[in-house]
């Protein structure tokens, strides 16, 4: 086997992000295919469900798509959603760090009304310093138009994800439920641009409660090209003040968390874990049975290990539980701090149903640099201390809480979710009520921008000097 770029991840990518080599030759297409279909052979989790003699003269994309053991909700519930593959693994390895050509925001996609075209984008978050934030986009913003054009179930993906890089927004305003276009634009220009994960940090009083809140959005443990890990290591530096302030309590918002880094999340889940240590298991991997001996007598039973890492900065001691802000888009590397932790203390999750991904994948490259594409196929499941791997569904919520189609700032302690966990910790109502009281967003979702994200629903475990 050739190449592994140093990184486990298991990514999804919509189809018409890889754009076919339609013009490539049928040689050029056998060399690349004949690539794929070796190293899926040794490592694919499903590599027993690859077709015996598959057509190497498709284009790679296709040819890669038509090797996988695909998922059907109804035929096949637990095969694969995730694998793909990229034309330029140098871009690839950029975008799983957190370096996008963006404008610097993220955002639900919905239907206007029931059964309507009409499309509109609510944006969830605006990155600081972003062309987005410097335009006076910000979280709640609702975009009906793009270039002047009404979004519609016909255009949207054209004109959102068609490759522009200068926008016009139209923003519109709602009113309930109601929604009515004005007359105000916002112009960005996307540029490449580095996300710091580290979103919001905070500590809420209230009586003897210290209640620490993190929203973190991306498991990534540095900038891209750093070897800095300055990313984990802010995380640490919010941790320590957490310790400082005598926090007792802990809210964690991955609800735009799409995955990343198995580091960043074992670094993470370290810092909160009551009574973990180095000696205390993480999460492990099941890898195929072909390549499992391979693996077990080259690098020992360890490989397949993660254990919690000896933090100073814990505060695990102080918490008897924590809380875990999801929706549809927390996944993955996400999931595994769900799931990791819950051997070990009390995870109460509030909001919607998680993705469902309890699997990764290894990023593969060819070392000679001939061939150009990277891909990511699934090779392992992950497994808490328990044993447990039962979430390919999504974590249900302990309490369900949606989302309105008015957002409030997060931070806010007025905002639906952090509220209602403000009001589980207090046991009484926090600034202005709990979130019960206010209705939830009843439009039809259409997907997000979050899962556009290279890395997005990832769990991406870095490799050093591992050859096959």
């Amino acid at each position: 086997m050739t190449g592994f770029i140093g990184l486990l991840s298991a990514c999804t990518k919509n189809p018409d992000t890889i754009t076919p080599q339609t013009t490539a030759s049928t040689s050029e297409n056998t060399t690349v295919d004949s690539w794929i279909l070796s190293n899926m052979r040794d490592v694919y989790y499903w590599n027993t469900k690859i077709p015996a003699s598959p057509d190497t003269t498709l284009a790679p994309d296709v040819f890669f798509d038509s090797i996988l053991n695909k998922y059907n909700a109804t035929t096949n519930p637990t095969g694969d959603r995730f694998s793909w593959i990229e034309n330029d693994a140098n871009t690839l390895t950029a975008e799983l760090s957190g370096q996008t050509l963006t404008t610097g925001m993220e955002y639900n996609l919905y239907l206007r009304t029931s059964g309507g075209t009409g499309v509109i984008a609510q944006v969830l978050y605006v990155l600081p310093g972003s062309p987005a934030q410097k335009a006076g986009l910000k979280r709640g913003d609702i975009i009906s138009k793009v270039n002047g054009q009404l979004l519609s179930t016909t255009n949207y993906a054209d004109l959102l994800y068609g490759g522009a890089t200068a926008y016009t927004f139209g923003l519109a305003s709602a009113s309930g439920t109601t929604l009515v276009d004005t007359d105000k634009t916002i112009s960005v220009t996307a540029t490449t641009f580095q996300e710091n994960p580290v979103f919001l940090d905070s500590v809420y009083t209230i009586g003897s409660k210290k209640i620490g809140y993190l929203v973190y959005n991306q498991f990534v443990p540095g900038a891209n090209g750093s070897t800095a890990n300055e990313y984990d290591a802010q995380v640490d530096a919010v941790f320590s003040k957490f310790k400082a302030q005598g926090v007792n309590e802990m809210v964690l918002d991955l609800r735009y968390n799409p995955g990343g880094y198995t580091s960043s999340s074992a670094n993470l889940a370290s810092l909160i874990g009551k009574g973990v240590s180095s000696s205390k298991l993480y999460f492990r991997e099941e890898w195929n049975a072909g390549i499992t001996p391979y693996l077990q007598k080259e690098y020992g039973s360890s490989f397949f290990i993660t254990n919690f890492l000896d933090k100073s900065q814990n505060i695990g001691n102080n918490l008897s539980r924590v809380f875990v802000l999801t929706t549809d888009q927390t996944a993955s590397a996400s999931e595994l701090i769900i799931n990791g932790l819950r051997p070990y203390m009390t995870v109460t999750t509030i909001g919607t149903t998680t993705y469902g991904k309890n699997v990764g994948s290894i990023t593969i490259t060819d070392d000679s640099g001939k061939i150009k594409w990277g891909m990511q196929p699934i090779v392992f499941k992950s497994y808490n201390s328990l044993g447990q791997s039962d979430y390919s569904t999504g974590f249900t919520p302990n309490t369900a809480v949606e989302e309105s189609l008015t957002l409030l700032p997060l931070g806010d302690t007025k905002e639906a979710l952090l509220n209602e966990a403000l009001y589980e910790i207090s046991g009484s109502s926090v600034a202005g009520g709990r979130r019960a009281t206010t209705p939830g967003n009843s439009l039809v979702t259409l997907g997000s921008s979050l899962q556009r994200k290279a890395g997005g629903h990832s769990m991406i475990r870095q490799l050093r000097n591992l050859t096959f």
